[in-house]
Formats: C-alpha cells, structure tokens, sequence
C-alpha cells in the first residue's frame, strides 16, 4: 500500500505533528484554554518530529538512502509523547501525583517576597484539571491516543520499507 510506503510515512509524520501542534496552539489562543507544564512537554516531541521529518525527506532524496533510521527516530518521538500523554492522564485521574512544575509551592511563607514569588512562580494552569475533555476524554487522552497510532504507523512503515528494500527517489 502506498500510505506506507517510506516517502509518504514521513510526509504524513510530519503533516500529523504540524496538525497536532496547530491545534495544541488554536486551543491556547483561540479558546483560551491555558495549558499546564505537561501539556507544554507534550508539544515539543512534535516539534523534534518535524525536524527529523523534514531532514529524512531532504537527506533521503539526496542520497538515495532508506527512510529507516528517520521512521525509527520519528517513532521515538511519537512513543515520547505518548508517555507524556499517558503520564498527565494518570496525572489528571489522580492516579499518582504529577511533577514538581505541575504545583505551586506549599511551603512556609515567611514575608510578602516569599508570598510574592510563589504567586508568580505558579504554574498557568495545574496538571490534575483537564482544560477539555469530550467524551470524557482530555487533551492529553486524545494527545496518547493519536501518537500512540503514529508510532505504530511509523513503525510499520520503516519495517514494510526495509522488508521490500524501498528506497526514496
């Protein structure tokens, strides 16, 4: 099948992490829904996805070199995301606690300083309160969701791709 052909899995790795990030940003300016340190994490795994897209699809056109080492990379990002993804569900279900960002500091507060940089130091939004959720499902649930298929669908890709010996052209 031509979808998971080498070529066209880092083309749609790299137009599913644009899309991904394009809505991560229309929720947070668009609808103002303030993202938390772990919905922050989450976006970056896609950035690294467009750059070893973009220099898989350069370099591979170049070079006439086998798309697999960049699909393998690619699947780790999407694998890294999905972690993250899957760590804020858990996070959000109060299934553990979340990261030392995702609360503000509950120590003493010893004068208006204190209080002053606690305050400001705060996170934007917490870790353990969905912004979103549609059918009962948060962001960072659809985030796992959706990054999980593409690390198996860039997995699948880079293997189909080796087995047949594709190369990119």
């Amino acid at each position: 099948m031509m979808i998971f052909s080498q070529v066209n899995a880092l083309r749609i790795s790299v137009l599913a992490s644009v899309v991904a990030l394009g809505a991560a940003f229309v929720a947070q300016y668009g609808f103002n829904l303030l993202p938390c340190v772990l919905c922050l994490y989450q976006r970056w795994p896609y950035a690294v996805v467009i750059a070893i897209g973009i220099v898989g699809l350069t370099f591979a056109k170049t070079r006439r070199s086998s798309a697999f080492l960049f699909l393998i990379l690619i699947a780790a990002g999407f694998a890294v995301t999905a972690g993250i993804g899957g760590f804020h569900v858990g996070v959000e279900q109060g299934w553990w606690a979340g990261t030392a960002e995702c609360a503000a500091d509950t120590g003493k507060v010893l004068s208006m300083e204190d209080l002053k940089a606690q305050i400001l130091d705060a996170p934007i939004a917490k870790c353990d309160e969905p912004a979103w959720q549609m059918l009962g499902i948060s962001m960072a649930g659809y985030n796992l969701i959706f990054a999980s298929l593409l690390a198996v669908y860039a997995l699948a890709a880079a293997f189909k791709g080796r087995k047949t010996g594709e190369e990119l052209a």
